[in-house]
């Protein structure tokens, strides 16, 4: 688990691909890894990493297909700047929200404009998603904990002070760019819960969209 507070801003040296999968090898910068050890978890723009190498200046990881599916990790290439967080304590202040590191899908930067000192974005977030994401709740963008301060339908806007700039990837956000979005893992757990005994019955693939096209619905 992580809280989406990042630690430092690392580099990617290295994408190697191993058949249908990748390593990756990350230049660390600033993030302390005198406590790392192989096996445990960094999360890599929001990605759950597991260390299986250790460099002089930073560490080596595996991305599956699924990941690479899922995540924007399909487009990075060598140099691309990724926020880092070690994975979090008993101890460790929590000052974002539960993070899991387990990518939902990729999100869409579409707006960029300061109000004041401050940088607002607008990410389209898939379709699928948009349920999850509520006003004044919690997403994880790039692994950053951030705040939803408005809605307009798969839309949500995030405001971005200075020094949450300064310290991550965000400064370099613009129109267009892909970015891994993690929803409230509560809200997840919180509808399945909701389903009860049917969540144990097998999910229909017959939706209204799919009886409209069809021509059962006019």
């Amino acid at each position: 688990m992580f809280t989406g507070i990042i630690e430092a801003v690392g580099t990617i040296t290295a994408l190697t691909p191993k058949g249908k999968d990748i390593s990756v090898t990350v230049d660390s910068g600033k993030l302390d890894l005198s406590d790392v050890k192989l096996g445990d978890s960094i999360a890599t723009n929001g990605v759950c990493l597991t260390v299986v190498a250790l460099t002089g200046s930073g560490y080596v990881a595996d991305l599956s297909l699924e990941t690479l599916k899922r995540t924007a990790f399909v487009n990075y290439r060598t140099g691309q700047k990724v926020n880092l967080e070690k994975a979090m304590l008993p101890t460790t202040r929590f000052g974002g929200h539960m993070v899991s590191g387990h990518v939902d899908d990729v999100a869409e930067v579409i707006e960029r404009t300061h109000t004041g000192r401050a940088i607002e974005f607008w990410l389209k977030a898939p379709a699928h998603l948009a349920k999850y994401i509520s006003e004044k709740g919690s997403v994880a963008v790039d692994g950053i904990s951030l705040t939803v301060n408005a809605i307009r339908g798969d839309e949500f806007k995030l405001t971005i002070v200075p020094h949450t700039a300064s310290e991550t990837t965000m400064e370099a956000f613009a129109a267009g760019r892909k970015v891994n979005l993690e929803v409230d893992v509560i809200a997840r757990y919180l509808e399945r819960l909701m389903l009860g005994e049917k969540a144990a019955e097998p999910k229909s693939e017959v939706s209204m969209d799919l009886l409209a096209r069809s021509g059962f619905l006019r």
